[in-house]
């Protein structure tokens, strides 16, 4: 996987700012925890997202896809880049990369060159799509 770091703190304002403003609102009752994310389509919009738990596990939403139907939902199909961060009672210790099944959310709306970024509290660090999903499921596949 080709991953890039950052060692400069991002600023307050910026994606990642806004992905850690989202984490404040996440719902993790039963992991403790929390995840932010803050999706940048084309043309500047930002769309936020945070985990949403449910008694039941799988009923539970993650912020990555949060935000995306969002978008999704508000008419948007063209994406720049999203910016995640998580930890456990909203600590950040770590980078919270996205799981399998919101990167195939991803691969549905963006192409290869689709940006990740993640933040451990210290330095930011970003993917391409394509390095994170290297063989995907995708709608070209079902065509004829």
């Amino acid at each position: 996987m080709s991953v890039s770091e950052n060692r400069e703190r991002p600023t307050e304002d910026g994606l990642i700012g806004i992905a850690l403003e989202a984490m404040k609102t996440a719902y993790a009752p039963y992991s403790g925890f929390l995840v932010g994310a803050a999706l940048e389509t084309e043309d500047g919009k930002i769309y936020t997202g945070r985990n949403i738990e449910n008694a039941s596990y799988g009923a539970t939403v993650c912020a990555e896809r949060t935000a995306f139907f969002r978008a999704v939902g508000e008419g948007e199909r063209n994406f720049r880049r999203i910016a995640v961060v998580g930890g456990k009672g909203g600590e950040i210790t770590s980078f919270s990369w996205p799981c399998g099944i919101c990167r195939q959310v991803m691969r549905e709306f963006c192409g290869d060159d689709f940006e990740i970024l993640t933040f451990d509290g210290n330095s930011v660090a970003s993917a391409k799509l394509k390095d994170l999903l290297p063989s995907p499921f995708s709608k070209d596949i079902l065509e004829p």
